[in-house]
């Protein structure tokens, strides 16, 4: 049976017996607590110190009636009342036990100096888990002293009082491990070493120590609360000092002794050994400052190594090994950012090379070869970009800036700026006309968003856009489209990248061409109610403000076939819409006439030509023979018109010059060949001359210019009508901002039409360099 606490005189004989039996049963706990303890010891203990903190002593004072009254003193009538104040008991426990607990952890060091290394970790292991262990039982069994002596002791705040439990951790702390806990560290880092050497080690002694050292993180203000200071101070640090140490001394040896890929390979590895050992036995919260210095050592200190290797990566296409080395400097502060100078650099290299190897001959390259130039390098190095560089947003604008770069100055492009968007607009014209060989609807989808990638580099989208309408505008003129479709979605994907006013006359040509389509059903139906039967022909009827057309640059006399008709749509077209003026674009009309004066011909043959060569056709059907100057006379046509529709007619052999061999011109005379040959029965002989190719691209590249200075006047209105007044310099700054998503004008540009707008007093010049608006 426990000893019951006594009171009175006796009180310090009833310390010492009552801790003498807490002794034997908390010794028990402390060293043989795997043989269980039986109930009848356990309740004895509890029930000791109840008892022990529940007892009291009498003291008191005697009154006259020799009254005892409750707690606390009263006087009363001239009279004493005693007291009787309950003395708990419970700090000379406290101090009992932290004694023991003193002098058990004092002989633990003892015993803990004769082991080292694994030994010492085993042994502070086991004899850790054991204290702990025991530990939680005793606070149990001093649960009433924790309630009571101690909570009061605490909530008066006494900051040396702690429940059971926490002083046996604070005891172990404070006697044992600060005298342990470096040679405990020591052996950790060894095994640790051995680990990072290849060797096998029991990793869960490191886990039990790490478990051990947060577990003693104590806040002195406040014991119900933890911290990882002891952690952080006692392993973390040591730990990382270690780590650096060791991945220092061995990236520096690795370096010297293996190539740069292979030390790559190696740190990649390294870096996912810790991240590992993370996981598998230390404390989540080093993860951080670990990964920081195992960067440092073995990134940050061979960065320069690293980088300088990776223009050697670039020119030999090793993919896997930048996959590597951007991954390894993306773990460092602005280790990216000199592999993104050298990535611009050299695609900007490798695409100007590219174009070099293509543009032999400026004049004669041909718009697909320069494209896929182009996108060949882009592709390539996007495919780069994603595969690795992880699709890095600062990656693909080096990409970006390259290949702005070599899509707007290169080799081609010193013939003219314009140069680009010219190819790409004719490339998209080939793609789009009608062609002998069919592409299928998937892959000319894949080949416009193809263009729209080079599109998107493109500065002067000016150019492309006057470049594209015109072409666009032959296209549906001669209904030359391969679908409707097609063009639908190359103007939509224009749309989108500029806007509705950088489309909006392309699809008003969509729209005029509908119109000439419901109008020549109209004029078919009204001829048909007449009884009239004219040519089997068709109208455009083209808004002047939305086709990049201008007026034939020649007088026309056409056959009287074709007048009579055009007459009869004339006066159809003008009772329906009353006051329009028709201006007749003959350059851009076309026929079939079909011949029978051919000998030996096993079929009439039939041929396509412009509305010029017809009229000379037309000639034969009344005359034999035609000279230069009776054509001329008859037709109307300048020479510049005229001879280019006679030399291919002639170059075809349809007719015979003489004398032969003479050029078209004056002098020469014309006959019908009556043994004209050709493998196809359809045979088109409205080709296009390159001189007038050239021609319209001169006359294209003024319009541009033309129109360009409009547009600067206009923005250049437009800003100071909102600021009404602006410094010179901060106007020519605005408009370059406004204006850049259509190409980037020149500076000098800017300034002449703020010269024009002051002259046409639109502007004013104010003081101080500042310019004003005039309304």
């Amino acid at each position: 049976m426990a000893p019951s606490a006594m009171s009175g005189s006796s009180a310090h004989d009833d310390i010492d017996g009552t801790w003498s039996y807490l002794q034997d049963g908390i010794t028990k706990i402390m060293l043989n607590l795997q043989d269980g303890v039986d109930l009848r010891t356990y309740m004895g203990i509890y029930t000791a110190v109840h008892n022990f903190c529940t007892s009291q002593k009498a003291t008191g004072f005697t009154t006259p009636g020799n009254n005892t009254l409750g707690p606390g003193a009263a006087h009363r009538g001239g009279g004493y009342i005693s007291v009787n104040t309950p003395h708990l008991l419970g700090e000379d426990l406290y101090k009992k036990l932290t004694d023991y607990l003193t002098d058990h952890l004092r002989g633990l060091l003892t015993e803990s100096k004769a082991h080292t290394d694994e030994a010492l970790l085993a042994f502070y292991i086991r004899e850790w888990r054991r204290y702990t262990v025991a530990a939680k039982y005793i606070h149990h069994l001093f649960r009433y002293l924790n309630r009571h002596w101690v909570k009061r002791e605490m909530d008066e705040g006494k900051k040396s009082i702690y429940d059971v439990y926490t002083l046996h951790l604070v005891r172990w702390r404070d006697v044992l491990f600060q005298e342990v806990s470096s040679k405990v560290m020591d052996a950790v880092l060894k095994l640790v070493e051995k680990q990072r050497n290849g060797e096998t080690i029991e990793y869960n002694q490191i886990k039990q120590v790490v478990e051990s050292f947060v577990s003693l993180g104590l806040d002195e203000s406040d014991p119900t609360k933890t911290t990882l200071d002891v952690y952080r101070y006692h392993f973390e640090r040591p730990f990382l000092e270690a780590t650096t140490a060791f991945y220092k001394a061995e990236s520096k040896q690795f370096v010297a002794e293996n190539s740069v890929v292979e030390y790559m390979k190696k740190a990649e590895a390294r870096l996912d050994e810790e991240e590992e050992r993370v996981k598998i036995y230390l404390h989540p919260d080093i993860a951080v400052p670990l990964k920081k210095v195992c960067n440092q050592a073995l990134i940050a200190e061979h960065s320069n190594i690293l980088r300088d290797e990776f223009q050697v990566l670039l020119d030999n296409d090793r993919e896997e090994d930048m996959a590597r080395m951007y991954s390894l400097l993306s773990r460092i502060p602005d280790g990216l950012d000199p592999l993104r100078s050298k990535f611009e650099a050299h695609v900007r290299k490798a695409g100007l090379a590219a174009v070099a190897k293509v543009a032999a001959d400026a004049d004669k390259l041909e718009p697909k070869v320069y494209v896929d130039a182009l996108l060949e390098i882009h592709t390539q190095y996007q495919g780069l970009v994603k595969r690795a560089f992880n699709d890095e947003a600062e990656f693909t604008r080096s990409l970006d800036n390259a290949c702005r770069e070599f899509v707007n100055r290169n080799e081609v492009c010193k013939s003219g700026s314009n140069k680009s968007p010219e190819l790409l607009a004719k490339y998209t014209d080939i793609l789009l006309r009608k062609s002998s060989t069919g592409v299928e609807e998937t892959e000319l989808e894949n080949t416009l968003a193809q263009i729209m990638t080079v599109f998107k580099y493109i500065e002067d989208k000016d150019v492309f856009q006057k470049f594209y309408s015109r072409m666009l505008a032959r296209r549906l003129v001669h209904s030359n489209s391969s679908s409707d479709d097609a063009e639908t979605s190359m103007i939509s994907k224009l749309k989108e990248a500029c806007g509705f006013e950088y489309t909006n006359k392309l699809q008003r040509m969509f729209q005029d061409m509908q119109i000439s389509k419901d109008l020549n059903t109209g004029f078919k139906e009204h001829m048909s109610s007449l009884g009239v039967k004219g040519l089997d022909s068709s109208y455009s009827i083209l808004g002047t403000g939305f086709w990049p057309l201008t007026p034939p640059g020649t007088t026309f006399n056409p056959p009287q076939e074709i007048a009579a008709d055009c007459e009869r749509f004339s006066r159809f077209y003008r009772n329906k819409h009353e006051g329009r003026k028709l201006t007749w674009l003959w350059q851009l009309c076309k026929g079939e006439v079909k011949t029978n004066y051919i000998r030996n011909a096993k079929m009439p043959y039939t041929f396509q030509v412009s509305i010029y060569q017809m009229a000379v056709l037309l000639l034969f059907n009344d005359k034999e023979k035609n000279t230069y100057e009776e054509i001329a006379s008859t037709t109307q046509l300048n020479s510049e018109s005229l001879d280019p529709s006679l030399g291919i007619l002639v170059k075809a052999k349809v007719v015979n010059v003489s004398p032969e061999g003479e050029k078209v011109g004056p002098g020469t005379a014309y006959t019908l060949n009556h043994d004209f040959k050709n493998k196809k029965f359809r045979v088109n002989l409205n080709v296009g001359m390159k001189s007038e190719t050239k021609q319209e691209e001169v006359e294209t590249n003024k319009t541009i210019e033309e129109d360009r200075k409009l547009l600067l006047q206009s923005a250049i209105v437009r800003i100071m009508k909102a600021r009404k007044k602006m410094k010179h310099q901060q106007l020519v700054s605005e408009c370059i901002n406004q204006i850049r998503t259509r190409f980037v004008p020149k500076v000098a540009d800017i300034k002449k039409c703020i010269e024009i707008l002051l002259d046409k007093e639109y502007l004013e010049r104010l003081d101080d360099d500042e310019l004003g608006y005039l309304a």
